[in-house]
């Protein structure tokens, strides 16, 4: 794809991770595609279904392989607003997601690059492709100005 389109995917995450912040979740959302249609969305919902598998990345999974009518999302690529977890990347791993696309690092939790390399690592049974840093201001932003608003 090329840098327009992951630009416009990952501004379609941005506004569901808008959409978690104003109900009270860490602003963080998630799109899949799969030849250039979006199959699952997903914004973060932990603590609206007091889940701590609720993760953006989740949400949007489920929507797509329901869409897929498989497990399998082979050819799909995910675009994220913050790095995957390592529950998120392993889930990635595990559905044979062909690409990741995130905008803002976690280097607290992140699993694609800034604290392990879990969507590369070729001991697993699939590797994808990552891509860092679309839009990686705005959704930094975001995640810091909600963050601060909690704290105030």
């Amino acid at each position: 794809m090329s840098s327009e389109e992951d630009e416009r995917f990952m501004r379609a995450a941005l506004r569901l991770a808008e959409g978690a912040g104003a109900a009270g979740e860490v602003p963080v959302g998630a799109i899949f595609v799969r030849n250039g249609r979006i199959i699952g969305q997903g914004a973060n919902a932990r603590e609206a279904t007091g889940d701590p598998t609720a993760h953006a990345e989740i949400a949007a999974l489920r929507e797509a392989c329901r869409a897929a009518g498989s497990w399998r999302l082979e050819g799909a690529t995910l675009y994220v607003t913050l790095e995957p977890c390592p529950m998120c990347a392993g889930a990635l791993v595990m559905a044979r997601a062909e690409k990741v696309v995130f905008a803002a690092a976690d280097p607290k939790a992140g699993a694609c690059g800034s604290l392990y390399n879990l969507c590369t690592d070729p001991r697993l049974n699939h590797e994808l492709l990552v891509a860092r840093g679309v839009l990686a201001e705005e959704s930094a932003k975001l995640l810091a100005d909600w963050f601060a608003h909690r704290r105030a």
